[in-house]
């Protein structure tokens, strides 16, 4: 684990005193900015892997998200004065000439117990000092260090939370079972959650993202199970008769809402509490009720009905249980997502034979489709709205990948053996 101490080189955090970068801005052209090859400022063996995997873990994490131009190192002008992290020795004209307008640089030192790395972001046009951040750990800890100090990138330049500590749980059959699996967001770092030697289904996140929740047949019945990520505990919470499925945690942390089929044999969406006790009975319909999700604001679920036939979306206000209709167009439509912020459900739609990622507004306008190739379903939004993961068949066996809300930017994040689906994206991770 990363033994890390972060202190800001200057004031206290707040907002950025400029916002850069208007994420929400229609069409806004890509920032240019410039990642210095982080430096070996000790000379010590060993440190220059640390530095470049420094630097290519923040270059690949401004370039996934979809909002920067990086300058191409290879027209960097070289100073080889400079060979210390004064910033009133760079020389700005340089980088203005390249058409940078931020300077991401930093150094690694060697300690007594263990690696210092300094990094530093500068407004070029300003010539000015952004933000500065001093993390102390292992070698193996650069990876994460590259993208904290990403995520303070991506904090400076546009005022919003970066992802680029998040993780996405998912569900693979490579070891011959089905079991839940984790990934940093892109692609590295993949580790086993469970061994039940079963059938392991739909991950789900707590809010504070310490806590796993998943069905699993592990005792026979699809049950269930809450797992502590930090402690490694695994609870059976909800063990009803019949079917257990597709839990998804309230944005309060205060209640679970999942499907049971206990009463009646048909699927209904009930709440429970954490530690499974039935608090609510949702739907009463004759129709299957399944796959609910909450809205960021707690207040209503999405989820899927055959009530009118075929599959469709539905939308529940919780506190009145009055449910409107969501999706109209397409005869079968699952796997409601809703968008951290709040204005749109992403969802899978089959055509022919095949399923494809969609979005649509809540109040039922502006339906979009997103993917058009392989099998794509189970989509789950990033915690700052701007990806989605989902798994798809595109390229043979299912596996995961994330795209930008529009469709754009398609990136595997999982490969190699077996299938990989029931993508579930965590929420903002800070790992100190």
């Amino acid at each position: 684990t990363l033994c890390m101490c972060l202190s800001m080189l200057g004031a206290a955090r707040s907002l950025p005193a400029k916002i850069y970068i208007y994420i929400d801005a229609p069409a806004t052209s890509k920032f240019p900015v410039a990642i210095e090859p982080f430096k070996n400022m000790s000379g010590a063996p060993g440190i220059n892997d640390v530095a470049s995997t420094l630097s290519t873990v923040i270059s690949g994490d401004l370039e996934i998200s979809g909002l920067f131009r990086l300058i191409d190192p290879k027209t960097f002008i070289a100073n080889p004065a400079d060979q210390d992290m004064a910033g009133d020795r760079i020389k700005w004209d340089d980088w203005s000439l390249l058409g940078a307008e931020a300077l991401a640089r930093g150094g690694v030192y060697q300690e007594e117990k263990g690696l210092r790395v300094e990094a530093r972001l500068y407004d070029v046009v300003r010539g000015s000092f952004l933000s500065g951040k001093r993390y102390f750990g292992e070698a193996g800890d650069a990876r994460l260090m590259g993208h904290k100090f990403a995520d303070e990138i991506i904090y400076q330049l546009t005022g919003q939370k970066g992802i680029f500590q998040t993780k996405i749980a998912f569900v693979s059959d490579r070891t011959g079972r089905k079991e839940a699996y984790l990934v940093d967001f892109d692609g590295k770092n993949q580790t086993q959650v469970t061994s039940h030697r079963s059938i392991v289904l739909s991950p789900a996140w707590s809010p504070d993202g310490k806590k796993l929740l998943y069905t699993s047949y592990k005792s026979g019945n699809p049950d269930v199970y809450l797992r502590d990520l930090f402690q490694g505990q695994e609870t059976k919470i909800s063990h009803y008769r019949g079917i257990n499925l597709a839990p998804d945690w309230s944005p309060d942390g205060g209640k679970i809402v999942l499907t049971l089929s206990e009463d009646n044999g048909n699927s209904d969406i009930y709440l429970i509490s954490p530690q499974g006790e039935k608090l609510k009975r949702l739907t009463k319909e004759w129709a299957n009720d399944v796959s609910p999700c909450w809205s960021p604001d707690g207040r209503e679920i999405a989820f899927v009905s055959n009530r009118a036939g075929n599959p469709q979306i539905y939308i529940m206000e919780v506190s009145t249980e009055k449910v409107r209709r969501l999706t109209f167009a397409g005869g079968y439509n699952t796997s409601p997502a809703w968008s951290p912020r709040g204005d749109r459900i992403a969802y899978a739609s089959m055509a022919g034979s095949a399923f494809s990622i969609c979005t649509i507004n809540t109040d039922g306008s502006n339906p979009r489709q997103l993917t058009d190739a392989g099998s794509c379903e189970s989509p789950s939004w990033s915690p700052d709205g701007r990806h989605i993961a989902f798994s798809s068949s595109r390229a043979g066996k299912k596996k995961i990948y994330t795209m930008l809300a529009d469709g754009s930017g398609v990136r595997p994040v999982t490969g190699g053996e077996g299938n990989d689906t029931n993508p579930s994206w965590s929420p903002y991770i800070d790992y100190r």
